[in-house]
């Protein structure tokens, strides 16, 4: 498996922190309902991603050995006031350099606690960067604003990572939705259509009883969906509507709606 590097995912981190520091200061309802997240507002949303950026900054930055309880996390609960988007503002660009510090700091190999067996620093940079992607396009569409398109190897490394944690928690979690991801003889390609061939940024997955199985490449499948490779990130990640006219779905519909039924869980 091939990862990005850890300094490219400390500046991606950054980056999309910029993205959403930009939502926050664009005038939008922080009241807003998240379409994606409804259970949240935007405020909400931000007040999330700032607190699990503290959070894996003080569990990266102390090599912790077991996880950490959110109320020992300093500043985590963020500004006092609500509905201030100066302070939430300055709290989401802080929490970025906590987190970033820490893991510049610390270098991929730093030995500390993970919920997914991988007990590496560089876990947590590959996390938060795609936590952030995801979250930035939640709070983009909260806002009625565009989402802007994700890096290719970013947006390629985010759907290695998404087949990955579902792997392991079909594994791990046999209660989670996912271990219901089972489907012998079907199987979903992802097809990006606007990468230059060497990013290879095509999908197989197969979805047999002993819980799914992907590799990168061209192959023939149950159902296909294409499009632009932010676009099918985001759609595999139950964030746009398979309807999006960006979105372009072949074949078993209803095998795609049950990836998203049952795997959409971040």
């Amino acid at each position: 498996m091939t990862f990005l590097a850890h300094d490219r995912y400390c500046d991606e981190i950054l980056h999309q922190v910029g993205r959403l520091r930009a939502v926050v200061t664009s005038g939008a309802d922080l009241a807003a309902t998240v379409p994606t997240c409804p259970e949240w507002s935007q405020e909400d949303l931000v007040r999330h991603v700032g607190g699990a950026l503290r959070w894996t900054g003080l569990i990266v930055g102390t090599r912790a050995e077991e996880n950490v309880p959110m109320d020992r996390v300093p500043g985590a609960e963020g500004p006092a006031a609500t509905g201030d988007a100066a302070a939430l503002d300055a709290w989401l660009a802080e929490s970025g350099e906590v987190l970033v510090g820490a893991l510049r700091e610390a270098g991929p190999d730093a030995r500390v606690w993970s919920w997914a067996g991988d007990d590496r620093a560089g876990f947590w940079a590959r996390r938060m960067t795609h936590e952030l992607v995801v979250h930035g396009a939640d709070a983009a569409l909260a806002a009625g604003l565009p989402v802007q398109p994700v890096a290719p190897e970013v947006a390629a490394d985010a759907i290695d990572e998404w087949l990955d944690i579902v792997r392991f928690v079909q594994r791990a979690l046999p209660g989670a939705a996912a271990t219901e991801l089972r489907a012998p003889g079907s199987s979903i390609h992802l097809h990006a259509t606007d990468t230059p061939a060497e990013l290879n940024a095509e999908w197989f997955v197969e979805l047999p009883e002993e819980g799914i199985v992907w590799r990168r490449g061209h192959e023939k499948a149950s159902v296909a969906l294409r499009g632009p490779l932010t676009d099918v990130l985001l759609g595999f990640y139950g964030r746009l509507s398979l309807d999006d006219p960006g979105l372009e779905v072949l074949g078993d519909r209803k095998l795609l709606e049950l990836w998203l039924e049952r795997a959409t869980f971040g």
